[in-house]
Order: structure tokens, then sequence, then C-alpha cells
């Protein structure tokens, strides 16, 4: 418990120093706890101290600390590859947002369960800014057509773009992800398209955050370095190896 309490404090220092190093209001830069395989104990510590935003990458995952956090105020994100069978799911769960949307025939699905239920979704689309084959995420070239195609679905709420930068201990490597995120985000703001806000940028994770706060970052996915190693490689929980 400390431990995590300690982590976070030293979060919030690195979130504030990259801020002031590249002259942007810390207030403009969101934590995201990334919470997989993170017990429900361990979320909650995070919780209890302040922290409001959490992030799953598995609907398995959510669907288990469901009933434990439903007491404990919070908004989830998530941010791992979404399948369509699993739709249901999520909206069961409260998801508030939708990190990882990066196909039309997802979307068209998730607005059709959605006008069903009654309900709207804010969402991000995700790019593939690694070039990587083994990612997820609409390939940049392909992201403005993404993005007009479902602002025409009216339940869903695009509200930014999320990448998951190369997974590299070169930080201008990473970087140049982030710069490519921040680019499409000011093409697609310029195009002024219909439904569609483009104030969020979520990138960056425990190893590159001052790199992509500095690129222009809202929110940071913070996992690691807060809750500690975990038992698989990040590849494991980013599904690189499900079907697409």
């Amino acid at each position: 418990m400390s431990d995590v309490l300690n982590n976070l404090a030293l979060i919030k220092k690195r979130i504030s120093a990259a801020c002031e190093k590249s002259g942007r209001n810390p207030q403009e830069v969101k934590l995201l706890l990334a919470t997989k395989t993170v017990s429900a104990e361990g979320i909650k510590v995070a919780l209890e101290a302040g922290e409001t935003l959490i992030g799953e990458n598995k609907v398995q995952e959510l669907k288990e600390k469901f009933d434990a956090l439903i007491h404990t105020p919070h908004k989830k994100h998530f941010i791992g590859h979404l399948q369509t069978n699993k739709i249901k799911d999520i909206l069961k769960c409260d998801v508030t947002c939708i990190e990882s949307l990066d196909r039309y025939d997802l979307a068209e699905k998730l607005h059709q369960r959605l006008m069903y239920e009654q309900k709207k979704m804010d969402v991000f689309i995700q790019v593939n800014t690694s070039a990587e084959e083994s990612k997820f995420g609409v390939s940049p070239e392909d992201a403005v057509e993404l993005v007009k195609q479902v602002s025409q679905l009216e339940s869903l709420h695009i509200k930014g773009l999320m990448t998951i930068g190369l997974f590299s201990a070169e930080t201008e490597k990473v970087r140049q992800c982030f710069k490519l995120l921040k680019k499409l985000q000011l093409e697609i703001i310029q195009q002024n398209i219909p439904n569609v806000e483009m104030k969020e940028l979520s990138m960056g994770m425990s190893n590159d955050l001052e790199a992509a706060i500095d690129e222009g970052a809202t929110i940071v996915r913070v996992g690691t370095a807060i809750f500690g190693q975990r038992m698989y490689p990040d590849s494991y929980y980013w599904n690189e190896n499900e079907t697409k």
C-alpha cells in the first residue's frame, strides 16, 4: 500500500516536471491508472488517495473487478483491443470511454448496441503510429477517413486520439510516434468535422511519459511505475497476438 502511494507521488512529480519543462500547465495532463492485473484492492488504494481514472485492457478483468469497485467513485476507460462480441460486457461495466476504437465495423456494432440501450459513448480513435504489424490501431494514412466515418454515428462522441508508442528504450524513436499523433490531431481539427472533438491525446506510459507530454499528451497511461512489474510482458496485455 505504501509503495503504491509513494509511486503515485513520484509519477505526479514526473508529470509536473515534464509539464514545466515543456511550458505546459500540469492541469492539462490527466493520469490514467493502467490497472491490468492489478487487484481491486490495489486499485482502491490509488482511488482512495484521490485518483479518479482507471483503464483496463481486458474485458474479463473489467468484469471480475466490477463489483469490488462499484462503491468507490471513479471513471473507467477501456484501453485494450475490443472484439465485437464483448461490446455488451463493456457497457454493463459502466465504461465511460473506449480509447481503442480502430475500425469501422467495431464502431458500427457499438453504435447499434448503444442505440438499443439508449446510451451514448465517448471514444478515441486508436492509431498505429509505430507501423508495427503486431500493433492494433488504424494506419495514420487511414485515420482521418475513419474519423469521418465514425462521426456519422450519433451515439459515438469522438474526443481525441490514442496511440501505443514504439516499445523501445530509444526515446527519440518513441517520440516520433507521439509527433505523428499530434500532427494527425491538428490535421483533423483543421477539417472541422461535425460531431468530432480533438481535445484529447492519450499517449505515453511509464517509460516515455515525459516525451509524450512534451509532444502534447493530455492523458498518460501509467501502470508499472505505480503498481510494480507484472508477470508477463506488455505485449501479452496489449493482446498483440489476438485476431484483429
